[in-house]
């Protein structure tokens, strides 16, 4: 009897969870065409082709809709990211590194980067932003150990990953303004043979 109610609630499921991810996706596009003051729930819901009051079903407010759209690009993000290299470095210490600036240049970073600033000045939306900021940070720093190849229990090795991070995220910055990708071509080198060096 169980098996029927299963049956006959997946499509209705499958469209409830299309309808989410199409209002996640276009979050994070309005997000970053159009900051935080142009995004709203009801542009959002527009632009998904789904109503508002269905937006709001899903999402009660809309700090629950952005940090959402933004924690759900970055775990794409980061799955792509894993598919990408299978073998870790094996292919390579370069590409990765290459492949985790990436990360930082493009939509999902601009995005990002509105609800960094909007968090900044709005109370209700800093925690949320704060506490996912962290959690993403985390999940980046443990990929790109694993698709290193790193070793942490050497010393310094933590903090030559994370510089890594830091370093791919000016990177994302600095692309906001100038798409130099010459000179980010040069620098991702560098940090590959650097990284090669100090990690072994």
């Amino acid at each position: 009897m169980g098996g029927v109610n299963t049956a006959e609630r997946s499509p209705k499921q499958d469209r409830s969870r299309a309808t989410r991810q199409r209002l996640l996706e276009a979050a994070v596009a309005c997000l970053a065409e159009h900051g935080w003051a142009g995004s709203t729930v009801a542009v959002v819901a527009e632009r998904a082709g789904v109503s508002r009051g269905a937006a709001q079903h899903h999402f009660p407010t809309r700090e629950d809709l952005f940090t959402a759209a933004v924690e759900y690009v970055a775990e794409e993000r980061s799955t792509a990211l894993r598919a990408l290299f299978p073998q870790g470095a094996a292919g390579g210490r370069r590409a990765v590194v290459r492949g985790l600036v990436d990360l930082f240049t493009g939509p999902l970073f601009r995005a990002a980067l509105h609800l960094w600033v909007a968090a900044s000045d709005e109370d209700q939306l800093r925690p949320r932003v704060t506490e996912l900021e962290a959690r993403v940070g985390r999940e980046t720093h443990r990929i790109a150990v694993d698709l290193l190849g790193a070793d942490e229990a050497r010393p310094g090795t933590r903090e030559t990953v994370q510089g890594l991070l830091d370093m791919a995220r000016g990177l994302g910055l600095a692309n906001l303004l100038t798409d130099d990708k010459a000179r980010r071509e040069r620098v991702v080198q560098q940090w590959a043979a650097l990284l090669d060096e100090a990690l072994g």
